[in-house]
């Protein structure tokens, strides 16, 4: 019988393996849409159930008959637009020029940023480049116990005047799920991993263990380099593991919906509770542990022979 091979895994793109700076991810590339609208949302994960849809596709295997499908449930209640913010492109890049404020903010903002105490009067500027918005959650709408909000900074598609017309349209008030995605979209999902502590380099790499006729140890890496100053820094060694900004490309969107009753658990989510507010199923697992909060991108890089369809859903278990 042959001999199953476990090798060493991990990518070495990703190092130093460190915990994040932050639980707030980052999103540093966006895609470029042509209609007006923000190109990135927020939410906060729920948890894992899974569906039975109707499989039509033509050329499956599986078609006429009931799938089972993963699937993970994201509350996203709105986000509110606190700033508009001007660019100017330079041979440096692009610089801010200025901002117009809105008069009024949710008083939970204050727990995040200082607001100002009088009134600032923004004048509309001519010379610029881009615009985006500066916009915060509202985790007070959900029921997972927290109010301070995060804020962030959302590039907007479309051309300039367009991206100005909606931004003075949204200044102070709210963006919901359904103006940024819909059903059968692609996605780009962007979190803190679940953290692990620290782990061994069997766990952490899979790298396989040494023979139990070892001299010493045997869940340890045999070599560590050819110097005995310093151990080279492509051996598998111990270390953190987990709690890890991540990306994963081209999740499918299943539904969006508005109707919490048709998802909610009996007893709620465990470690999360209820959905109260707008909420995204997306095909398979999210990274991150509930309560998280993930970021949610137009597919940067859509795979082409993914064809995201919108599936009849027959039950979503409850």
């Amino acid at each position: 019988m042959a001999k199953s091979r476990n090798p060493r895994h991990g990518s070495m793109q990703f190092w130093p393996r460190k915990r994040a700076k932050s639980e707030h991810p980052r999103i540093r590339s966006v895609a470029l849409l042509k209609e007006t609208s923000p190109c990135f949302f927020a939410g906060y994960k729920a948890g894992m159930t899974h569906i039975l849809f109707r499989d039509e596709r033509p050329n499956s295997m599986t078609k006429g008959s009931s799938v089972f499908m993963p699937v993970t449930v994201i509350e996203c209640p709105p986000l509110k637009v606190a700033a508009i913010r001007f660019y100017k492109k330079s041979g440096y890049g692009i610089n801010p020029v200025g901002e117009i404020l809105a008069k009024t903010n949710d008083k939970n903002l204050a727990r995040k940023i200082t607001l100002p105490k009088k009134e600032i009067q923004g004048k509309d500027i001519s010379d610029y480049d881009d615009i985006r918005i500066i916009a915060y959650t509202q985790p007070s709408l959900t029921g997972i116990g927290k109010k301070k909000p995060e804020i962030f900074e959302i590039s907007l598609g479309g051309e300039k005047e367009q991206k100005l017309a909606y931004a003075k349209e949204k200044l102070g008030k709210e963006i919901t799920l359904k103006d940024v995605f819909k059903d059968g979209q692609l996605i780009d999902t962007h979190a803190v991993t679940k953290g692990k502590g620290f782990q061994g380099p069997v766990k952490r790499f899979g790298i396989s263990l040494k023979s139990h006729k070892s001299e010493k140890k045997r869940r340890s890496a045999g070599n560590l380099g050819p110097w005995q100053q310093s151990a080279i820094w492509r051996v598998a060694q111990a270390g953190q593991m987990g709690y890890h900004t991540r990306t994963e490309y081209n999740k499918e969107i299943i539904m969006i919906s508005a109707k919490p009753e048709d998802i909610n658990l009996k007893g709620g989510f465990p470690h999360y509770g209820n959905v109260k507010n707008d909420y995204i199923i997306v095909k398979g697992s999210v990274q991150g542990h509930q309560k998280r909060l993930i970021l949610l991108n137009h597919a940067v890089r859509p795979d082409r022979k993914q064809r995201a369809e919108k599936l009849s859903i027959e039950h979503i278990r409850k």
